[in-house]
């Protein structure tokens, strides 16, 4: 039986059962939905079991389709990592790169990869997204290459890589009273309508560390579960929040939100690649690494999102140009 399965089948129905659902499979492969549909049907037929049913309007593997799936799973693994060992034996940066951030930072992860990619096109990065609690999981089961985040576990044996500094600041309404406002004391700031992402953020619990520091507490106005989501709030005037000036880049441009000069604002933070203590990174992953530390101070300056490093000085936030961006 296993005899008569063919790659293609298993990537296709992979697709599929991670999807959970045809069309959607179809588009990232760049087939149509008949085409992976004939395929998953051909591979049913051949282990002589269904593997997909549709329950309603959902799509649900069976029992044997989970059992195929976590096969397929690991032999399509498997065989990315041979391409990137294989590459690594002839000394070429080339093969798999997977990665996963924190939400926060995918406003400047896909820059790095860009260049990288620029200089070393047959590397295949694979960069997933998610919130931070979905990163420690990838981390702890060792999924990713490496993982990129602002707040470091402090239960795991980690090897951890600063890249790039992260700067916070509290951020709100082109409209709101305090736009034009210099020198806004924390204790007003607090009783302002908070937006906050959800618990467990490293964004969130940095802000909260700091109001901690002086005594202050922030209520949460609202919840939300992503950066974008907090932006589209703000400029709906619902509140103000604190968001990595990295991820601010449009918005400050297009006049949609501004910068308030906050005391003790912004926070100075720092961007990390993390992989398990002990992990033997490919070379594509390795040379990536040394590639983000490199270079992330340097893009950073460039792209406005942290502060132009002085030769004797530790980091510092860049007062003038968070004050032309609080311009309205």
């Amino acid at each position: 039986m296993i005899n008569h399965w063919t790659l293609q089948q298993l990537r296709l129905f992979e697709a599929v059962a991670r999807h959970r659902s045809y069309t959607r499979a179809a588009e990232e492969l760049c087939l149509t939905q008949p085409a992976v549909h004939i395929q998953v049907r051909r591979l049913e037929e051949i282990v002589g079991l269904p593997l997909i049913e549709r329950v309603g309007k959902k799509l649900l593997l069976t029992r044997a389709g989970e059992e195929v799936y976590a096969a397929t799973v690991a032999v399509m693994g498997r065989l990315r990592n041979l391409t990137g060992e294989i590459a690594d034996m002839k000394g070429k940066v080339a093969g798999p790169l997977k990665m996963a951030a924190v939400t926060s930072a995918k406003f400047f992860m896909p820059h790095f990869l860009g260049l990288f990619v620029q200089e070393y096109p047959d590397v295949a990065p694979q960069l997933i997204v998610t919130n931070r609690g979905g990163v420690l999981e990838r981390l702890a089961e060792n999924l990713d290459d490496f993982v990129v985040m602002g707040q470091i576990p402090d239960d795991m044996d980690l090897t951890v890589r600063p890249f790039m500094d992260n700067l916070l600041v509290v951020v709100a309404h082109p409209d709101h009273p305090w736009a034009r406002r210099a020198d806004i004391p924390l204790e007003e700031i607090v009783r302002e309508r908070f937006l906050l992402r959800e618990v467990g953020s490293g964004t969130r619990m940095s802000a909260a560390q700091m109001f901690a520091e002086h005594g202050l507490d922030v209520k949460p106005y609202m919840e939300l579960g992503s950066s974008e989501a907090i932006k589209q709030a703000i400029m709906a005037g619902l509140g103000i929040s604190v968001l990595a000036l990295s991820s601010l880049e449009l918005e400050l441009e297009a006049k949609r939100l501004v910068i308030l000069d906050v005391v003790g604002f912004p926070l100075h933070r720092t961007w990390y690649a993390v992989h398990l203590q002990g992990k033997h990174l490919g070379l594509a992953a390795s040379v990536f690494l040394d590639f983000l530390v490199k270079e992330g101070p340097d893009l950073g300056v460039r792209k406005g999102w942290v502060a132009e490093l002085h030769p004797t000085e530790q980091p510092r936030a860049p007062r003038k140009r968070l004050a032309k961006a609080r311009t309205p």
